[in-house]
């Protein structure tokens, strides 16, 4: 099944690269309008003369509410409404707790949990502003919330322990937002990915360590680095109409 995306715009936080620049590219191709939200504006920039006249690059920092303001001003100036909203940005400190620094604990949970709180609120105010939503009376689509959070929400690992919590944390967001919001026929959902290889684990993948951990998985390998899109898609398609407040887990079985 397709899930055309066609009429419809989204605003993806953390876009400038792997997964996120993986989702822009996916909702073009799906015939859908992408706004790039990230804080490596020329990185985003490139992706969209890459993509087209369907993507627009925007500043966003997730951690700044200011910010997150300013993108969807720019997203709705360029495009109009804003039909869904991807919360993709996150940050890992790596290392045991022990060893973490205050500091970095910090920047972990102000941009993995509380700046996936403002774009999805900033997202959510918008999206009951311009009435895009699927109630009785409204027979426009309903507005999309897709939060990305991960596997280690659900997982005991050696390190990154705040990394973990947030994702954890997030999942749980998403089940709060999806209650209170569902009268405005918004719909929130989470996809928690396993492992992909990307610009941030590559080197721990390619070494030693890394290879052993792939060894330990189930299937051996690593997700394949579109595995999300199609889930991706469907949630922010019509397809899911019926679907708010659910976790989806994606992984290749590497949880189990």
């Amino acid at each position: 099944m397709n899930f055309p995306l066609h009429g419809r715009t989204t605003l993806i936080a953390g876009a400038s690269s792997g997964i996120g620049a993986g989702f822009a590219r996916t909702i073009a191709a799906a015939g859908g309008r992408v706004v790039l939200g990230a804080r490596r504006l020329e990185r985003s920039l490139a992706l969209a003369t890459e993509i087209g006249e369907r993507a627009l690059a925007v500043p966003l920092d997730v951690t700044d509410e200011a910010s997150v303001i300013a993108a969807f001003d720019m997203a709705e100036a360029h495009f109009g409404t804003i039909h869904g909203i991807v919360a993709n940005a996150g940050v890992g400190t790596g290392g045991r707790a022990t060893d973490v620094p205050t500091p970095g604990l910090s920047s972990v949970v102000d941009t993995n949990l509380v700046g996936s709180y403002l774009v999805a609120r900033e997202g959510a105010r918008r999206l009951i502003a311009s009435g895009s939503g699927s109630g009785e009376h409204n027979q426009q689509p309903g507005g999309r919330i897709v939060l990305i959070g991960s596997i280690t929400a659900q997982q005991n690992g050696s390190g990154d322990a705040m990394y973990a919590a947030t994702k954890a944390a997030l999942a749980h967001l998403g089940r709060q937002f999806a209650r209170e919001w569902i009268r405005q026929g918004i719909n929130v959902n989470t996809i928690q990915p396993g492992w992909i290889p990307s610009e941030i684990n590559a080197e721990w993948f390619a070494g030693e360590r890394g290879q052993s951990d792939i060894a330990g998985l189930h299937r051996r390998r690593l997700l394949a680095s579109d595995a999300l899109d199609p889930m991706l898609l469907y949630l922010l398609s019509d397809a899911s109409a019926q679907v708010t407040g659910a976790t989806f887990t994606i992984d290749d079985g590497q949880s189990l």
